[in-house]
């Protein structure tokens, strides 16, 4: 997920462990590519390899500005995201998860946030995605154990974000006819900002 709240300094809270580290940044992956649009395959292994693809996304998650960052987003077909991403109150948490599920409020608790919503596969171009503004992922952690985390503001939305991510589905699937021909604009008018190989 794309945003410009990244920043050096390490994040407020990371519930389940710190972030892998040493990874190595590799080129994103954009929509149109098919592994964008299938369904991700489960983790099932839950060791030096995930680890190593945990840290290169980690890595090219943070050359890239963005707060979230599917397998799927450099090419790798595997159910895992990670985050580093501000909430509501502007409180940074981080943290990766494996067999992601997402669940909303429902009923009187449920409220949309219409705030615009960016995609690091389809960098430079930001238009408006109503989501609910809270949102609990469940999943499991790098080393296999359970992991459930709330979020709302920003956060809420990455993981939905990312969680679309890991079922072949992109925020563009989101948007009527109208939303998307604008996300497509700004996206071709950006497009020389980022080369193929962008943010490798």
């Amino acid at each position: 997920m794309s945003d410009d709240a990244a920043a050096a300094d390490g994040p407020d809270l990371t519930p389940y462990g710190p972030l892998p580290t040493g990874g190595t940044v590799r080129p994103i992956t954009r929509w149109g590519t098919p592994v964008m649009h299938a369904p991700q395959a489960p983790v099932t292994e839950f060791d030096d390899e995930l680890r190593g693809l945990v840290a290169d996304m980690v890595a090219t998650m943070y050359a890239a500005d963005g707060v979230g960052l599917a397998a799927c987003q450099i090419g790798v077909d595997r159910a895992v995201f990670v985050f580093d991403c501000p909430d509501a109150e502007g409180r940074r948490v981080a943290g990766v998860v494996c067999n992601p599920a997402v669940t909303t409020p429902e009923g009187a608790g449920r409220r949309l946030d219409d705030a615009e919503e960016g995609c690091l596969s389809y960098p430079g171009a930001f238009v408006e995605c109503a989501r609910p503004d809270e949102a609990t992922v469940e999943g499991q952690g790098l080393d296999g154990s359970p992991v459930r985390l709330t979020g709302d503001g920003l956060l809420a939305r990455c993981f939905q974000h990312e969680t679309d991510h890991t079922r072949g589905v992109v925020f563009g699937d989101r948007l009527g006819t109208k939303a998307r021909k604008r996300l497509a604009k700004a996206h071709d008018k950006a497009a020389d900002e980022f080369p193929a190989d962008w943010p490798a």
